[in-house]
């Protein structure tokens, strides 16, 4: 663990796995709820003396982790494929993502402006200044362990906040690569800590429930979301979660199905399907729907599975066998209740892939609403196809789910593209457009996908008070 600027073993270790082999790749501190007070403790210190520094001092530290990131970039990317299991080029693309995080709130933090306000007296002023909340307690997940991290880091301590951060189980050695990276930077000990544990249970509820904490930023299932938000509320302490998802695809008749198709298939099959924009519904306007579907299939029909380290390999394994059961039930349910399956539906067992954690690429179509892929986030590489008629009935149909966060419009007609992205209760649409992410863009959902954004002038400001004085001349 990284607490209080210094490396330190805890009593216990647990063991990091390689999901593609099953091979033990490490034994990492696991950290206890004790531990985690110390690092709260650490930050709470470290944070007089961070906050008072200027935004252009804290500025240049982030420039200084980004570049040494940039420099270990194929070294990071390895280290994720060989921890999380997703190619090494989408790990990459990945790490490249994540230390965008680092430069955007570097630059943006310096252009944090207050204001001044009128007042309806004429010996009165208002001025408003933004300032940092406190300590941060902060919750990654599995499926972005660079990114997701990043995400968090740079702008609380951008804002001038410190920071306790708890990895997921299954990918502590990317973390901690971060950590190594911020403290070769120069930041200065206490600023940002790093707990890692087997049992996140101790660890959240301390991060949760600690009064020296004023916010918690997390990444996760809407369910572990709701808990920690729960256990929050009694001190009002803030928090920004974002959480699961349930995207829905639109394919209308005037698209290209062949590009559409294309477009589906790289995004719904991104990190093996684990990610939470990942379309799980894809809706394709019945006129169209054979050559799609063709397309589609052609495409699945091509990917490889294995080990992210092997040229041409595009499925990773799923993070463990839990996730390989949920898949494979949705996928034989919706077969026994009528579903067509094109591609796939099997859980992969021949040869080196048998000691993974593999799935098929998979493609259902004929899917309806009364099967639990149609109500369930898959999180993994089953892509599901429903015919729709009209615009308003796919608009009902997409906006029938608690989840909020990503949604993909295919069309060439403008005014129908503003229409259905209007209509569409979703925090970000992509338009003819796969990846409708980035650094300096806000990201995050409605309803039961979030609380809050991250990336963006937006996520700089969640770590922030406005703070307002009124004087009297």
């Amino acid at each position: 663990m990284f607490i209080n600027g210094e490396w330190i073993k805890a009593d216990n270790t647990f063991a990091v796995y390689n999901p593609a082999t099953g091979e033990e790749i490490a034994q990492v501190a696991d950290g206890t709820r004790a531990d985690t007070r110390q690092a709260i403790d650490a930050a709470s210190a470290a944070l007089p003396g961070w906050s008072a520094l200027t935004n252009y001092q804290r500025s240049d530290y982030l420039r200084r982790a980004y570049g040494l990131m940039i420099e270990r970039k194929k070294e990071l990317a390895a280290l994720m494929t060989k921890e999380q299991g997703k190619p090494f080029k989408a790990a990459m693309a990945e790490v490249q993502y994540g230390a965008d995080y680092l430069l955007w709130f570097a630059e943006e933090v310096k252009r944090t402006y207050g204001e001044t306000i009128p007042s309806a007296r004429p010996d009165q002023r208002f001025l408003v200044q933004h300032m940092p909340i406190g300590v941060v307690g902060a919750v990654t997940p599995w499926n972005y362990p660079v990114s997701m991290i990043t995400r968090k880091v740079a702008p609380a301590i951008a804002a001038g906040c410190t920071i306790v951060l708890k990895p997921a189980e299954a990918t502590p050695l990317c973390a901690m690569a971060i950590f190594e990276i911020l403290e070769e930077a120069g930041i200065p000990a206490g600023v940002i800590n790093l707990v890692t544990t087997n049992d996140p249970v101790p660890v959240g509820e301390e991060l949760c429930t600690n009064p020296v904490v004023r916010k918690l930023t997390f990444t996760g299932s809407t369910a572990v979301g709701k808990k920690l938000a729960q256990d929050a509320a009694p001190q009002l302490k803030r928090v920004s979660m974002e959480l699961g998802g349930h995207a829905p695809f639109i394919v209308f008749e005037d698209a290209d199905p062949v590009h559409a198709a294309k477009g589906a298939s790289l995004v719904k099959f991104l990190n093996t399907g684990q990610a939470c924009i990942s379309p799980n519904r894809i809706f394709v306007q019945r006129s169209i729907l054979e050559p799609f579907l063709a397309e589609f299939e052609n495409r699945v029909s091509k990917m490889k599975a294995g080990n992210g380290m092997e040229p041409g390999v595009n499925i990773g394994p799923l993070v463990n066998d839990a996730a390989i059961s949920k898949v494979n039930n949705q996928v034989v349910d919706a077969v026994d209740r009528g579903a067509k399956l094109h591609a796939g539906g099997q859980v992969l067992r021949d040869g080196e892939l048998g000691q993974g954690n593999f799935y098929a690429p998979t493609l259902l179509s004929g899917v309806t609403e009364e099967m639990l892929i149609y109500r369930e986030e898959t999180f993994g590489p089953v892509a599901a196809v429903i015919p729709f008629d009209t615009q308003e009935e796919v608009l009902a149909m997409a906006n029938d789910t608690n989840y909020g966060l990503a949604a993909y419009i295919y069309t060439q007609n403008i005014s129908r593209a503003m229409r259905v992205f209007e209509g569409l209760q979703f925090g970000m649409v992509g338009i003819n457009d796969i990846n409708p992410t980035s650094a300096a863009a806000p990201f995050g959902g409605m309803k039961e996908s979030g609380l809050g954004r991250e990336g963006a002038r937006e996520g700089l400001m969640e770590y922030y008070e406005t703070k307002l004085a009124g004087i009297s001349i």
